[in-house]
């Protein structure tokens, strides 16, 4: 049991250390992609922008797409057994999900000009290829000395300062539990002009009181009076168990020339469709009762991006890429929907819920941030190879704003909070004869997020009335695989890649007041694997 002495905490009235990544954390989440493509992409951990030669360039150096000397038609279809665990003070938890996958069909189409020396041929590709998947379960069990009710208290406490902080009277409160619950809602962004929502929604459960009735303080509803001051339990078990499902599809329309064999040329126009959805199911139990407190989100979005690049062949032994990844520029349309309720032995149950007829969305507008993709290849013959990829990726460069293209507050965040991802490639293919093949190849992504944000030292405010959140740490990956051509004309790809991602959860963040944690969250170790298994048919012509 911890305690909040009203009097000590209203003194920190200086300012407040705090990131609204209401917007910074969902933009980085939606900017995101997989190693995914063929099964001979993958294999060779993506790592193929020297390379060239496979319809997965298109969606990183589409100069690639030069190297054809013939059309083909190819489709690749795939397993994702993915697992997650998690760490809480020892007690690990797994949960899984597998997805069967059809991740994409392209055509290339390979026009000579008939010259050996200048523009020797155009192509044109087409492609639909699934770049990111969401598809994962984890699930979380234990207990910390702090409460979402806590949490949601100190919010509804503190929501300004003017001459002083105030917090949302009780009385705006009161038209929670009556019958017009919807607009009461409305009425309270409007009067304190920010997202009091979840507060909103802990009153109407009855996860928080008021210290004095019509009041502006509040506390956990889970405690009791000793003497002047509230002593706030602590939950004996928390529980946090979300699905997420969903992914970014691309659909790719490419040309590229080749001049002279030595110098390719590509550009590639992609049009991008974002399904995302995130059910999350929090519950605490007390010793004198529980509460739970739920959410339910849904993100859509269509986007359109535009990618160039060179390949330079200075010898028949080297080739050189580079190329600029333009950023994602999408329209976004945001769903939410929560509910809480609580059970306190004496006083009975209580419930709430966010508007339902219409339910609460938002419009904005996302940009991606850009890259450049830097690599080379290195040629044994016509036996085997080996192939490096340098991703430089700048989160800065990310941007939100409303549908008519005025930019949100939370850019100021992203660009002082979020800096440069690197992402290093590598692969290797040797041919055991001339229709078999061996491959390998690895890969590994630092994580741009500052380390203030990833120790937990900024309060942070999820999207829609979310509070539960996660903190990428980085991710590495490797693979191999086989190919084998039946004909000169039919081939078969077989991948597997082996992924680990390491992130932290929050089940809510830390409150921070005048540098002074009046709640603190602890950060649990998050494990996603992910065991990928390809398989791609093409048949050339």
């Amino acid at each position: 049991m911890k305690k909040i002495i009203c009097v000590a905490v209203s003194a920190f009235v200086a300012g407040v250390g705090s990131l609204s990544a209401q917007g910074v954390l969902d933009a980085y989440k939606f900017s995101q992609t997989d190693l995914n493509g063929t099964a001979r992409y993958m294999s060779m951990g993506g790592a193929f922008g020297a390379v060239g030669g496979d319809i997965s360039v298109l969606s990183n150096n589409p100069a690639g797409l030069g190297i054809y000397r013939s059309s083909e038609v190819v489709t690749t279809l795939s397993l994702s057994p993915t697992k997650t665990t998690s760490d809480w003070n020892g007690g690990k938890i797994n949960a899984s999900k597998n997805k069967f996958n059809f991740d994409n069909i392209a055509y290339v189409g390979y026009f000579p000009t008939g010259n050996d020396e200048g523009l020797v041929s155009w192509n044109v590709g087409i492609s639909y290829n699934r770049v990111k998947s969401y598809d994962r379960n984890y699930r979380t069990t234990g207990s910390q000395a702090y409460s979402v009710a806590d949490y949601l208290a100190a919010q509804a406490s503190y929501v300004g300062y003017s001459d002083g902080w105030y917090g949302i009277a009780e009385n705006d409160f009161a038209p929670l539990l009556g019958d017009n619950a919807d607009n009461a809602y409305d009425q309270l962004n409007n009067a304190y002009q920010a997202n009091v929502w979840p507060a909103a929604l802990g009153y109407q459960g009855g996860l928080i009181g008021a210290y004095e009735e019509g009041g502006d303080l509040y506390h956990s509803a889970f405690g009791e009076w000793n003497g002047n001051e509230w002593l706030n339990y602590s939950p004996n078990e928390t529980r946090l168990e979300v699905s997420e499902r969903g992914s970014i599809d691309r659909y790719n329309l490419a040309f590229a020339t080749n001049f002279g064999n030595r110098v390719f040329v590509g550009a590639t126009v992609a049009i991008t469709d974002l399904d995302y959805t995130l059910n999350a199911i929090y519950d605490e139990t007390f010793a004198t009762g529980n509460l739970y407190y739920d959410n339910y989100q849904t993100m859509d979005g269509t986007g359109y991006a535009l990618n160039i690049g060179v390949i330079a062949r200075p010898t028949d032994y080297l080739r050189l890429g580079v190329a600029y990844n333009s950023p994602t520029w999408y329209k976004m349309t945001y769903y939410y929907q929560s509910e809480s309720g609580s059970y306190i032995d004496g006083l009975g149950e209580m419930w709430g819920s966010t508007p339902t007829n219409p339910y609460p969305y938002t419009d904005f507008r996302l940009r991606t941030p850009d890259k450049w993709i830097f690599s080379a290849a290195g040629f044994f013959g016509q036996a085997g190879m080996i192939s490096v990829d340098y991703e430089l990726t700048n989160y800065k460069r990310m941007s939100l704003s409303d549908p008519d293209g005025y930019e949100y507050a939370d850019n100021e965040l992203i660009d002082s909070d979020m800096g440069l991802m690197h992402t290093i490639r590598v692969g290797a293919e040797y041919k055991v004869t001339p229709q078999f093949a061996i491959r390998a190849g690895g890969g590994w992504q630092s994580s741009p997020l500052n380390s203030n944000l990833k120790e937990g030292r900024y309060e942070v405010f999820p999207g829609g009335l979310a509070t539960a959140y996660t903190v990428d740490k980085g991710l590495s990956y490797f693979s191999v695989g086989l190919g084998y051509r039946f004909t000169p004309s039919f081939y078969m790809d077989l991948a597997c890649v082996y992924q680990e991602h390491k992130e932290d959860i929050y089940a809510f963040s830390n409150v921070i007041v005048d540098d002074v944690k009046l709640v603190e969250s602890e950060a649990i170790p998050l494990k996603t694997t992910k065991t990928k298994i390809a398989l791609t048919l093409g048949y050339k012509f």
